[in-house]
């Protein structure tokens, strides 16, 4: 029991990462290289987000002028036609009740 008592000395009590008694991870060079390398991405991304390749003006109608809205409505209106299906006549959906009809008409 004691010998137990001894092996569990190193853990806290209670939940191991909550509270006062917590296990806290080291850092390690690692963790600082890591953190420093999403520093660097970050500062990159800004740095793109303050300086565009297009200036405002530009980048406000360069869509309009490739017709990707154009081509876009296109595209979504023939999905739209494949998925409700053509128009059909209300004869062709009441044509089994023309069964009994004999060759001439009275």
């Amino acid at each position: 029991m004691r010998l137990t008592d001894a092996l569990w000395a190193k853990l806290p009590r209670g939940h191991i990462f909550r509270g006062k008694h917590r296990l806290i991870k080291p850092v390690s060079g690692l963790d600082i290289h890591k953190k420093l390398r999403d520093f660097q991405r970050e500062e990159q991304n800004m740095f793109y987000l303050r300086y565009p390749y297009l200036t405002k003006e530009e980048s406000f109608g360069h869509s309009k002028e490739q017709g990707r809205f154009e081509k876009w409505m296109r595209k979504w209106k023939l999905l739209q036609a494949d998925k409700f299906g053509k128009h059909k006549p209300m004869e062709n959906h009441l044509m089994h009740l023309r069964s009994t009809d004999g060759w001439e008409s009275y």
